[in-house]
């Protein structure tokens, strides 16, 4: 957890990290063969789909004097490593090879470049098998450089830290490719292109469950000489087998990898499956004869055309650097995943590892806090409620501004939305989604008895929670914890309505971003730096090209101007000094009724109440937070002065 202190400077106890292993769905070799762009422009980039795994590295991390790593785990067999944080001392442990080359590589890098002392590693569990193309090595890069990022506050989005554990794997004997590090995105899959020394990395958003195998073909091939006899063909083709060889890693790979993101993200696994026979059989043509001696790949072949298990899969290929390492199929269900598992132990006598990538949950709920009395607006709250303020909407109706809410969550696709009222106000709210006695229904023009209409059906989505206690905007939240059931859902603030610059409203651009992500998402703009003592203002590093996604690492509510100065600006293209504030809208995650309930129970108030941004302190330190740009603008019409500002402009 993270504090700040009186002083402003900051301290973080122990933490918990996780790192899954990777695996490369398809686009093996394509990394390093589009580095060879840096010499022969003609060549296509490289593109592979990257993705973590269920299974992965747990560890406690905390300062320390040195670096140390240890772990009562019994694949460490007792071992412990300690060092000095000496650049030199580290590297010669880099240079050494074995398990501990990998973290030191890593230690010696951030030690050459930033200003930090140690950290100490307790590995807790690890569950990702070693040697298996499943990047055991990668996996403890990425958590021994997030470690240094999180405690050290370095300000690394995701691909610095990947960037970092890549220098550092860089400094042992085993030589990685780029695509290896991908695990620090976590478990959803990634497209990821590599030109040159640039790479840019894409979230794929999953339509539909994928069951994975992987495989251990317990055969023999040398990777080092499959790199040689590749590596050959590059940067300048001398021949056509060369040319081929070009071609499958950079053309056809990048068909390839394309037509798999449409499969992917429509949710097509049987076509997605097929593809990757057709990628191994391409792999087979223009790859396999530049290295005859390992790709021929006797035991890789009987296991991909055993005939038993086409029962099971959609498809299925090589994995790494293919030879006879490791195959992976993509199951036709969960039933078919575990009966090969069996087969392939049982009948060929090889170990598979079993992994499951499963769409984001999908945001089907939403809670909108409207209990209060509205004390800055009265007297008209003295026999209205805010939430039915009247708005003129872009399509000419005058509707409450409840009903702005309700219509663009609609059109987001939410199924079940929830209010938080207070405890004499249900009938308010149940006379206004009623519908109209008949001679009143009759009289309305053919429009507004459809509208009438959508305002019932509209009305069927809507439940209510009571807040009997007024002890903050963090206790009205929890108030939905049922409601929520541990899925994630949307949050609006009530006293706030949203206009969109784009065709898809700001719930719908929350929502994507988080099926892309998958991480609690704090919606955001721009403003003035006087005006952050106001606002709930955060801080990260950007995560996309775009400049709307920000990898947070710290929310700070209602900051001093000096505070925000000296810690909260954050550098985009066109300016050195912006700060982001709440929007209004939240996605929220189990995670977060979780933090909300700790601070319940042991009573931690901020100004005499429980409030939302602290428990999202909690969660954003403990698993990952993006702040995400809304494409568009927020109205309040809990002041005077911004109603009477709302009702001249929106909808203009």
């Amino acid at each position: 957890m993270m504090t700040v202190s009186d002083n402003g400077g900051k301290h973080m106890d122990m933490i918990e990290l996780f790192v899954p292993g990777r695996l490369c769905l398809l686009g093996e070799h394509s990394d390093w063969a589009g580095t060879n762009r840096m010499m022969n422009a003609s060549l296509v980039p490289g593109c592979a789909i990257v993705t973590g795994i269920d299974q992965g590295i747990y560890a406690s991390v905390e300062k320390a004097e040195n670096f140390i790593i240890e772990s009562d785990l019994e694949c460490f067999a007792g071992e412990r490593y300690e060092c000095e944080m000496d650049t030199e001392r580290l590297r010669e442990t880099a240079s050494d090879g074995g398990f501990f080359s990998y973290v030191a590589g890593v230690a010696s890098y951030i030690n050459e470049h930033y200003r930090v002392k140690g950290i100490h590693v307790r590995v807790t569990e690890m569950d990702l098998p070693i040697k298996s193309g499943l990047s055991s090595s990668a996996a403890i890069c990425v958590l021994v450089a997030r470690a240094f990022n999180k405690l050290y506050h370095l300000h690394l989005n995701t691909m610095g830290e990947m960037n970092i554990a890549y220098m550092g794997e860089q400094r042992t004997p085993s030589r990685c490719g780029r695509l290896d590090q991908a695990c620090a995105y976590g478990v959803n899959p990634i497209r990821m292109i590599f030109d040159g020394n640039d790479i840019s990395v894409r979230p794929l958003a999953l339509k539909c469950d994928l069951h994975y195998v992987v495989t251990d073909l317990n055969a023999h091939k040398d990777t080092v000489r499959i790199l040689a006899d590749l590596n050959k063909c590059f940067p300048f083709a001398n021949n056509e087998m060369e040319w081929k060889v070009q071609e499958a890693l950079g053309k056809d790979n990048r068909a390839f990898v394309e037509e798999a993101i449409g499969y992917i993200e429509s949710g097509d696994a049987e076509s997605l499956g097929r593809l990757m026979v057709r990628f191994q059989q391409n792999f087979d043509e223009k790859v396999a004869p530049a290295c005859p001696s390992q790709l021929q790949s006797p035991v890789l072949h009987s296991v991909l055309n055993d005939p038993e298990i086409q029962k099971y899969v959609y498809g299925c290929k090589g994995v790494g650097s293919q030879g006879d390492g490791t195959a992976q199929f993509l199951a036709k269900d969960e039933d078919a995943q575990r009966d090969l598992i069996k087969y392939l132990k049982e009948k060929r006598g090889m170990d598979a590892v079993a992994f499951t990538l499963h769409p984001q949950q999908k945001i089907k709920r939403a809670i909108i806090p409207v209990a209060g009395f509205g004390t800055r607006l009265f007297p008209v709250t003295k026999n209205l409620k805010k939430s039915f303020f009247p708005i003129m909407d872009s399509d000419g109706i005058l509707k409450p501004a409840l009903l702005i809410l309700l219509e663009q969550l609609d059109q987001a696709g939410i199924e079940d939305i929830c209010l938080v009222i207070g405890e004499d106000e249900r009938a308010v709210y149940d006379e206004f989604f009623h519908p109209l006695p008949k001679e009143h229904y009759d009289k309305l023009p053919e429009d507004r008895k459809s509208y009438e209409d959508l305002m019932v059906r509209i009305g069927k989505k809507v439940s209510y929670v009571i807040q009997r206690e007024r002890r903050g905007f963090g206790h009205a939240v929890y108030q939905c914890r049922e409601f929520a059931r541990e899925e994630p859902v949307l949050l609006l603030l009530g006293d706030m309505i949203y206009h969109s610059y784009r065709n898809e409203n700001c719930m719908t651009q929350m929502i994507q971003t988080y099926e892309k992500y998958g991480l609690p998402v704090i919606s955001m703009h721009r403003v003035p730096k006087q005006d952050v003592v106001h606002y709930g203002i955060m801080h990260g590093q950007w995560e996309d090209a775009g400049e709307s996604v920000l990898k947070l690492d710290e929310i700070k509510e209602k900051p001093s101007v000096e505070y925000a100065e000296d810690y909260l600006g954050v550098k985009t293209k066109v300016s050195r000094e912006n700060y982001y504030a709440v929007f209004g809208q939240y996605i929220l995650t189990k995670e977060v009724f979780e933090a909300l309930e700790e601070n319940i129970d042991n009573n931690l108030l901020e100004g005499g109440e429980i409030q939302l941004t602290s428990a999202l302190e909690k969660v954003r330190s403990r698993t990952g937070m993006i702040g995400f740009a809304v494409s568009g603008k927020s109205f309040d019409i809990g002041l005077p002065e911004k109603y009477l500002e709302t009702m001249m402009i929106y909808g203009k």
